[in-house]
């Protein structure tokens, strides 16, 4: 089983290497309607793995004493949004979309 610093640093290594792939095909990603999809669709990957780690950031606040509330959720999406904007502005409802499908099944998980 992964622990907590294992995780943590998979979600950036992650978070890392998707936006990097996105912002070298950010043209390709623009260039039709399927691709702009795509993106938003990739773009709400970053979401997830921001939202593992303001997840982990939170659970550090919670530990000390404070309450973290929905801001980490809210931080994740305000992120993975400003990114989709670079591509494009129909990645932006898409990634919107997308990150809410994501957020609905992994709430369904746990």
């Amino acid at each position: 089983m992964a622990g907590v610093g294992t995780s943590m640093l998979g979600s950036v290594l992650l978070f890392t290497v998707v936006l990097s792939l996105q912002e070298v095909y950010r043209e390709k990603l623009a260039s039709s309607e399927l691709y702009t999809i795509l993106g938003g669709f990739t773009r709400s990957l970053l979401f997830l793995f921001s939202l593992s780690l303001s997840l982990f950031v939170g659970n550090l606040q919670e530990s000390s004493g404070m309450k973290s509330g929905w801001g980490a959720l809210v931080f994740s999406e305000i992120i993975a949004l400003v990114a989709a904007s670079t591509v494009h502005r129909v990645c932006i409802t898409t990634c919107f979309l997308f990150s809410d499908g994501l957020l609905y099944e992994m709430s369904k998980i746990s």
